[in-house]
């Protein structure tokens, strides 16, 4: 660190512990961080611990004050001196209201930020801009049963009718059990947003107020498994000892929240974690975490944590009869990576996890050698009137991804778009068409 930049953070309050090392405060936290429960339970903690051990902290630990869902993840510095960084998990939309009133360095999110939102926060920057909006984790959120129940998957009107109370017995799904029993998590929770937007109102539902509501996930779904007739819905690492059923949307076929599924996005309710730094932030805490989230090593905590990392592998596709033959031919000779691109809504352009995902796919064609003539491009989009017209905006997604990864050196084996074949979502809502618009990579 030079003489300026250190005189920098003592002006602002900040002592520098060595050349090498994050600035400390002199009073008070090194970073608040306030948000989602379900980044906040665990993942958070994890990945702050991970980075006060990438800075050499010693004797690395958590304290639990007295309000529930807070932590204090604490270190030391070798001469002594306590970091502290806090992590307060009562829900996403409580990160931006934090921001907001600056009782908070970072936002953890389980669902992207609102316009409402970057509205009211306008005043610290662009939180939708590449840096300020960090994709960590991908989740799937999982549609739990009691261990007995017989059902095997749902599509999303009927996980709509269910939790709007209107299906009320087990009986009218073709199961059995009797009344159906609601739970969901609380309104300050990511969790219940994205539970919101991509089933109950895209279908202009409200939840039952019969729902027993849950602030914990844990709790939700232990309660789920002591009951024989209820249903929840819960993030991926929170099933525990609950059912999982597949989950169909539109004309896609029903999948179960699979690893491989969540990873590429396919799966109907899958959903990003986010970090949100604000631009103007001059806390450089804040900045090192969001940069570790993406390092290898917390992708690796990602994992551990039991969400989907963003860490890029092959991985084989079983042939079917409802793939076009093209496809299925693809599927025999190559391998599809777990990752999708995706574009900003209403825009040619890739979306900020996109950005973030071309690296590390440049990243795993150069350390397999597969920069000549190995990686096919795949297009996919959203129903159209005219097919041929979906064709060829499928391939022109296809082409804007060949665009960046030739710029860096990779020689094309092929470029295809199939248009509107293979949803993942319907097409009936934004939210759907913008899923269906992708492309995959494939490699040989």
């Amino acid at each position: 660190m030079t003489l300026r930049v250190l005189c920098v953070f003592l002006l602002s309050g900040w002592l520098s512990v060595s050349a090498a090392a994050l600035p400390i405060p002199e009073n008070g936290p090194a970073l608040r961080i306030q948000g989602s429960n379900t980044i906040g339970a665990e993942l958070g903690p994890a990945l702050v611990e991970g980075l006060l051990q990438e800075q050499g902290l010693l004797k690395i630990h958590r304290e639990t004050p007295d309000t529930a869902n807070e932590q204090r993840i604490v270190g030391q510095t070798a001469q002594g001196q306590r970091v502290v960084i806090e992590v307060a998990a009562h829900g996403s939309s409580t990160g931006f209201t934090a921001l907001k009133n600056a009782s908070a360095d970072l936002a953890a999110s389980s669902r992207e930020i609102k316009d409402s939102e970057l509205l009211a926060l306008q005043a610290l920057g662009d939180l939708k801009s590449p840096a300020a909006e960090q994709v960590i984790a991908i989740d799937g959120l999982a549609i739990i049963l009691n261990p007995a129940n017989p059902l095997e998957q749902l599509n999303t009107e009927q996980l709509a009718r269910i939790f709007a109370g209107e299906v009320k017995t087990w009986e009218e799904l073709g199961g059995r059990g009797g009344a159906i029993h609601l739970y969901a998590r609380d309104d300050q929770s990511g969790t219940f947003d994205t539970f919101k937007e991509l089933v109950l109102s895209r279908r202009g539902k409200s939840l039952s107020s019969a729902a027993k509501r849950f602030e914990s996930s844990e709790q939700l779904s232990d309660a789920v498994s002591a009951d024989p007739q209820g249903i929840g819905f819960i993030g991926l690492p929170y099933v525990r000892q609950a059912k999982a059923v597949a989950i169909a949307d539109g004309a896609s076929q029903a999948m179960l929240p699979l690893n491989s599924l969540i990873a590429t996005e396919d799966y109907p309710l899958s959903r990003r974690l986010f970090f949100y730094l604000p631009p103007d932030s001059r806390n450089p805490w804040a900045q090192a975490l969001a940069t570790f989230a993406q390092s290898p090593q917390g992708q690796a905590i990602v994992a551990t944590s039991g969400f989907i990392s963003q860490t890029v592998q092959a991985m084989s596709v079983t042939p079917n009869a409802l793939m076009p033959e093209g496809y299925q031919s693809l599927s025999r000779h190559a391998q599809r990576l777990t990752v999708n691109f995706r574009f900003a809504e209403g825009s040619a352009s890739l979306d900020n996890k996109a950005r973030q995902d071309l690296a590390r796919v440049l990243d795993y064609i150069k350390r397999h050698g597969k920069t000549e003539r190995a990686v096919t491009l795949v297009g996919f989009g959203d129903l159209k009137d005219d097919p041929a017209r979906a064709d060829l905006l499928s391939k022109l997604r296809a082409m804007a991804v060949r665009r960046e990864l030739v710029k860096n050196g990779v020689v094309m084996r092929e470029v295809r778009g199939f248009g509107a074949l293979m949803p993942v979502a319907t097409n009936s809502a934004d939210e759907g068409r913008i899923k269906n618009r992708r492309v995959e990579v494939w490699v040989y």
